[in-house]
């Protein structure tokens, strides 16, 4: 039976990002409240906002703190998903050459180097998980996939 690991973004990410869809989601019902009392707009057009900013909020928090994945290791590959500037986003096991951590911009990573010259790099502080682990996760995948494990 396959094997399938899940990693989530942290809780202080999402919570980040929660916080930032609230602001600018604020931002908004005042920009429409202004322009309503300015044009003179009935407040049934407020009213439609504020319930459209409602969903936007439900929709942001079921997102955040949902079952989604951010990245997801199997026997035959990886994928990530929402990690801006991941580069590849997609591999079997058997493509990646090597990996090896690193630190971008001030934060641990892992990168993932494909045979074909292109690279994933996984900002593990975004993940809920403890880097040791994550970095054993991968060497123990490259070990099955046959792809190679220095990191």
């Amino acid at each position: 039976m396959p094997v399938v690991s899940d990693y989530r973004f942290a809780p202080a990410l999402t919570a980040r990002l929660m916080g930032l869809t609230l602001v600018a989601l604020a931002l908004l019902v005042l920009l429409g409240t202004i322009a309503a009392v300015l044009l003179d707009l009935p407040s049934v057009v407020l009213l439609v906002l504020v319930l459209l900013v409602l969903v936007v909020i439900s929709l942001t928090a079921r997102r955040l703190r949902g079952r989604e994945f951010a990245v997801r290791f199997t026997d035959d590959g990886y994928q990530v998903r929402h990690i801006r500037g991941a580069g590849v986003e997609a591999a079997r096991w058997k493509d990646v050459e090597d990996a090896v951590t690193t630190t971008t911009h001030g934060s641990p990573c892992v990168v993932l180097r494909l045979r074909n010259g292109t690279t994933t790099t996984i900002p593990v502080e975004t993940l809920d998980v403890d880097r040791e682990q994550f970095v054993r996760d991968v060497q123990a995948r490259l070990r099955g996939g046959e792809g190679l494990t220095p990191l």
